[in-house]
């Protein structure tokens, strides 16, 4: 009879879920239903369920949700991110590098991933980040006759670097979720980030060499300058945002700050920034306090409706069915660990990274622990295998992004444009799955 009632308590959240409601209120409301009915089915010996009255169950959610101590590290990134996309940078950097990468072949393209590096080591906000190098790069690299396919893909996938690199807020859900220090996951991601980033510079670098048509060398307007001061204004466009990022990410490898606090550096040190570029008044402030504050209430509803959902499922001896499921499949512990991969993937393919993570991690990470995998290595390949939920269709939220903000760009062609970095991405987690020591040594530093 708890098999029936977990097949039923899924079959209901998948249904509501397509129906078009919020995801926060269908994790809640499925979760505060089905501990009625088990508390008014209890008697029946269906599941034990005395812990989930409603009222205490509600509260101690409520509760739990916002005294979360490791979750304060999120609303301090998204007003960094928020505050950085204010301040200019990229727009100043994307000029800078134009300058001194444009006249080679592939120039503007390995600028915009350098870009996003730099992005994604600032704010770890994807939709900003998207949006951002869309409608500043885009335009550039249609002028210099760049293919379209290309530079949408280009665009599309670098501006989703923030997701892994750190300061990333899906880490930071992760270590909450998932029990995992949160400067352990910084740390971990790091080096996989960094091999993303590269893998995707050069298959631009290939590309541009092999089909020179697609990607040609851009001409810039004649302006007087030598290279020398190009070099100057490219390095002085650096400064600042590099000095931003080893002041948050270096203060947590180096055990001078933790996460919480890191965050506090880098939300003073954006808004220093934008105020160094006379981008910010006090209408600017308020608009990106209300976008964080807007930003931050969403993901703690999501985390609260995931809350009451994952605690029911467990009230109905949910994980216990899942993880018998799990340990007796015929393909040992590196077999089960890939299977799992697999599903998440195929689960971005429909689920956003947030249901991901705050539903199906929690239930499989005991399992693969059990195995003896170490649990930063495993949080780091799901957080590598659901990157690519924002590339792949049909509700990968990036493609949405490239959609809305380039004019005149087909699905088609972005689709086209975002597969070969979807596989460049799964390259890149095979590389990390076959040398743990990628995502466990800056960790292991520390211990």
């Amino acid at each position: 009879m708890d098999a029936l009632f977990i097949f039923l308590f899924f079959s209901a959240f998948m249904v509501i879920l397509f129906s078009g409601f919020p995801v926060a209120f269908v994790l809640g409301g499925v979760g505060v239903l089905f501990a009625a009915m088990g508390s008014l089915l209890s008697p029946l010996n269906i599941a034990d369920m005395a812990e989930l009255r409603m009222i205490g169950f509600v509260a101690n959610r409520v509760f739990d949700t916002i005294s979360s101590y490791s979750l304060i590290p999120m609303s301090m990134f998204i007003f960094m991110g928020f505050m950085l996309d204010r301040s200019g940078i990229a727009e100043r950097l994307l000029k800078a590098m134009r300058a001194v990468l444009g006249p080679a072949p592939g120039g503007l393209a390995i600028a915009v991933v350098l870009i996003g590096v730099v992005l994604a080591a600032s704010t770890g906000i994807i939709g900003a980040s998207v949006v951002l190098l869309a409608t500043i790069a885009v335009p550039t690299m249609f002028e210099a006759g760049y293919s379209r396919r290309l530079s949408l893909g280009t665009v599309g996938a670098t501006g989703c670097l923030g997701i892994l690199i750190p300061p990333s807020i899906m880490l930071v859900v992760m270590g909450d979720q998932l029990r995992i220090p949160v400067g352990d996951l910084f740390m971990g991601a790091i080096l996989p980030g960094s091999a993303l980033a590269l893998a995707f510079a050069a298959f631009i670098v290939v590309s541009a060499l092999l089909v020179p048509g697609a990607m040609p060398a851009y001409r810039r307007v004649p302006d007087g300058r030598g290279r020398g001061a190009m070099l100057r204004d490219f390095l002085s466009a650096l400064l600042a945002p590099l000095a931003l990022v080893l002041a948050v990410l270096g203060s947590i490898v180096a055990g001078i700050a933790s996460p919480t606090e890191a965050s506090g550096i880098g939300a003073a040190g954006a808004t220093a920034l934008a105020l160094a570029n006379r981008r910010l008044d006090w209408a600017g402030l308020r608009e990106v306090c209300y976008l964080a504050a807007r930003t931050t209430a969403f993901l703690y509803m999501l985390i609260f409706g995931a809350s009451c959902f994952s605690v029911v499922l467990r009230g109905y001896g949910g994980d216990e069915v899942i993880a018998a499921a799990l340990q007796g499949l015929p393909f040992g512990p590196y077999g089960v660990l890939a299977f799992v991969i697999g599903v998440v993937f195929l689960l971005g393919f429909f689920l956003d990274w947030m249901e991901i993570v705050l539903i199906v991690a929690p239930l499989v990470m005991p399992v693969l622990t059990g195995f003896g995998f170490d649990p930063v290595w495993v949080a780091i390949l799901l957080a590598l295998v659901l990157q690519t939920s924002f590339l792949t269709p049909p509700v990968g939220m990036a493609l949405f992004y490239l959609r809305s903000s380039v004019p005149g760009a087909s699905i088609s062609e972005i689709y086209a444009g975002v597969l070969p970095f979807v596989l460049l991405q799964l390259v890149t987690l095979a590389l990390v799955a076959a040398f743990p020591s990628m995502a466990l040594w800056l960790p292991s530093l520390q211990r």
